[in-house]
């Protein structure tokens, strides 16, 4: 197990202040033993440890992954909330007392926090099982940080007689008590490429005999910014970046080979082929016009996270129940460009996914992937809350809801 996963006391009970000191002490243990995605096992081991505690059926998913199982007898809706396990191989710069124990794993994303939250959601919605109108399924869903953890769920059955899911995001760039759930896409697809450019290299001298291929990847560089620049419509959000040009060589030499990577970000899926074809047709072509050659991959990853309008409405009304009439972040644009694997969940059922905002003044700003961040802990009764809404479970009381 885990070490310093702080006491069971909490979650086998009902009480709300009880509940949410245990989550924030399981929130911080959490982060000072992070495991990278598929690799969560002693996560997946603390986890279902506290569905024991709290005599919650369970049954393992995709290996590393969990689903609880709530007022399955219940003859309502039946809905799934959902809260990612994995870390990033990132080195933390923090030096709070719960800091990552393990080098070069750290918790930059508030997985900690998301895993925690619907942790003491269970709990409460537990203590008030018999009150649900119907069945709830909790997703403890590993690798979401690039390793397609939600797919991988649904193909092991998470989603198996499920109507609706739910799922949330911390995001530091919006301030706490705000939010945003829009219809349609609230977060972008994504993928990478990769570019070879193979050249003919030579002394730095006789240009005329070299093919440079460090010449043609500034130019395809160039190129490839006019994309959404000049071929796709300003009102469809899009990005093409370049992120890395690599031509190991020296002063005096021209490489024989140079590379590009870079990350596309869609938010309409009818896009993603054609700006693929454009990089890929882009390039080539102005190898071509260098002397060089140039070979494109490009990797799809998530696609946009998609909300369903009727799913989206009912979480709004919720944050707004949780938040106050001004819940609404309304200078936050979105989609925002980030990618999710929520979005596999949206492909196959009426769901919502919303953005929180943790930016409360106390160094909840960074954000997140950032060696520096840290999950804003007085999230957890918030989104504790609104889960309860939206299982239909009853509230705590106004007053003993307040976490350090």
């Amino acid at each position: 197990m885990l070490k310093n996963l702080g006491s069971l006391e909490g979650f086998s009970g009902g009480e709300w202040s009880s509940i949410i000191d245990s989550a924030q002490s399981f929130r911080r243990a959490l982060h000072q033993a992070p495991e990278l995605p598929w690799q969560e096992v002693e996560t997946a081991k603390a986890i279902r440890a506290r569905l024991d505690a709290l005599n919650i059926p369970w049954k393992a998913c995709a290996g590393t992954g969990t689903l609880g199982f709530l007022a399955q007898s219940k003859p309502g809706r039946r809905i799934a909330l959902r809260g990612d396990i994995d870390a990033l191989p990132i080195v933390e710069q923090n030096d709070y007392e719960w800091r990552s124990q393990h080098d070069g794993c750290m918790h930059a994303c508030g997985h900690d926090g998301h895993t925690a939250t619907l942790m003491a959601a269970a709990a409460w919605l537990k203590s008030h099982e018999d009150a649900l109108p119907g069945p709830v399924t909790l997703l403890f869903q590993p690798a979401e940080e690039g390793g397609h953890g939600a797919k991988q769920m649904i193909e092991d059955g998470a989603l198996e007689n499920i109507d609706a899911v739910f799922g949330w995001h911390n995001w530091p760039a919006i301030p706490f008590g705000k939010a945003v759930c829009p219809d349609g896409a609230v977060m972008a697809g994504n993928g990478t490429f990769n570019i070879t450019i193979k050249g003919k290299g030579g002394h730095a001298s006789q240009p005329e005999i070299v093919r440079d291929p460090v010449l043609a990847a500034a130019a395809i560089t160039m190129a490839l910014q006019q994309i959404v620049a000049r071929r796709i419509s300003p009102q469809r959000p899009l990005v093409v970046s370049v992120s890395s040009i690599d031509a190991p060589s020296y002063d005096t030499i021209v490489p024989e080979t140079a590379r590009i990577g870079g990350s596309i970000r869609i938010t309409h899926p009818e896009d993603r082929d054609f700006v693929n074809g454009l990089i890929e047709q882009i390039s080539s072509d102005v190898a071509r016009a260098y002397g060089v050659e140039a070979r494109t991959e490009i990797i799809r990853r998530y696609d946009a996270t998609i909300n369903d309008a009727s799913a989206a409405g009912e979480m709004r009304a919720a944050l707004q129940d949780e938040l106050g009439a001004d819940w609404l972040s309304e200078t936050t644009a979105t989609p925002i460009m980030a990618s999710e694997d929520f979005s596999y969940y949206l492909k196959e059922r009426p769901g919502a996914f919303a953005l929180i905002g943790s930016d409360d003044g106390n160094n909840h700003h960074e954000p997140c992937h950032s060696p520096r961040y840290d999950f804003n802990d007085r999230l957890i009764p918030v989104v504790t809350r609104l889960y309860a809404r939206l299982a239909g479970a009853p509230l705590p009381n106004s007053g003993a809801d307040e976490t350090g």
